[in-house]
């Protein structure tokens, strides 16, 4: 039985592997095919020059990507069939841990080693293909002080909340997977509440949007959306990246919209609301709640 089911998870893994590459090898050939010429639709509003980039830069994304995939399969195939999970089981057992605190452990454990694999790509992404397109406004200073905050927040949050599921998942007897989807729900709805006010302003600095006809503009887009929210913000993104981009965050009343400086910088009024428009359309059409 145990050869059947490792032999049927290994076969749902290369399947998985394969399908996902094989999708990404369809979009770097669609790109390449389409590069040459600006689509009709665009060809007054965009050069070719500026077409091109653009196409090369998600090119290089993507084939970072299917490398991604490749080294997370392969982490997969260590963990499970290759025995690093029981490794790390017996590991934390030898040392004394029980229960709970092995629980912790074991999954802490698990998540600092999935930190490891995932950095080097971060590094590659934001270092050399951000760098290279014109994109990149990240420092390394920055960027490991920007790490160390994600995992101090991380445990922070994330360790209490783990030690939850693990105590209902103790003593919940059969039907505990009720009990920890109701915690996890009412954890993410608590999130979302406090992410906007609490955990993004230590990242990020966020004053409210000053242009008076653009906010006029804005308000207006929202009357018509039915949207409320607590304030619209500009948000300094331009100490991370060249990109820019809108986006509302919160809950209920708590509701925020934020925009990227960059985006304030280098578009119109207009487009910017049309970039707003977009997410609100997500708002719109409930992709929130489902």
């Amino acid at each position: 039985m145990a050869t059947a089911l490792s032999t049927l998870f290994l076969a749902a893994l290369v399947l998985t592997t394969v399908l996902r590459l094989w999708l990404a090898r369809r979009q770097v050939c669609h790109i390449a095919a389409s590069r040459g010429a600006v689509p009709a639709a665009f060809r007054e509003s965009i050069t070719l020059e500026a077409h091109q980039r653009a196409a090369d830069y998600t090119a290089a994304k993507v084939r970072l990507a299917m490398i991604e995939v490749v080294i997370g399969a392969l982490f997969v195939l260590a963990l499970t069939l290759g025995g690093v999970l029981q490794s790390l089981h017996t590991a934390w057992s030898a040392l004394g841990f029980k229960g709970l605190s092995h629980g912790l452990a074991f999954i802490a454990s698990l998540a600092v080693l999935s930190t490891l694999i995932d950095l080097p790509f971060s590094l590659y992404r934001t270092f050399v293909i951000e760098e290279r397109f014109g994109f990149n406004k990240m420092t390394p200073r920055l960027f490991l002080i920007d790490l160390a905050k994600g995992t101090l927040i991380g445990a922070l949050i994330g360790l209490p909340v783990l030690l939850a599921v693990l105590w209902l998942m103790e003593r919940m007897g059969p039907y505990w997977w009720i009990h920890v989807w109701l915690f996890w729900l009412g954890f993410n709805l608590l999130a979302l509440l406090i992410y906007p006010t609490v955990i993004a302003p230590l990242f990020n600095k966020f004053t409210p949007l000053a242009d008076a006809p653009l906010r006029e503009r804005i308000e207006s887009l929202l009357a018509r959306c039915g949207f409320r929210t607590s304030g619209l913000f500009v948000m300094d993104g331009s100490k991370r990246s060249g990109h820019g981009n809108a986006y509302f965050t919160g809950f209920g009343r708590a509701k925020r919209i934020v925009f990227f400086d960059t985006l304030i910088e280098k578009l119109t009024p207009p487009q910017v609301e049309a970039v707003l428009a977009h997410e609100l359309g997500h708002f719109k059409c409930r992709h929130i709640w489902k």
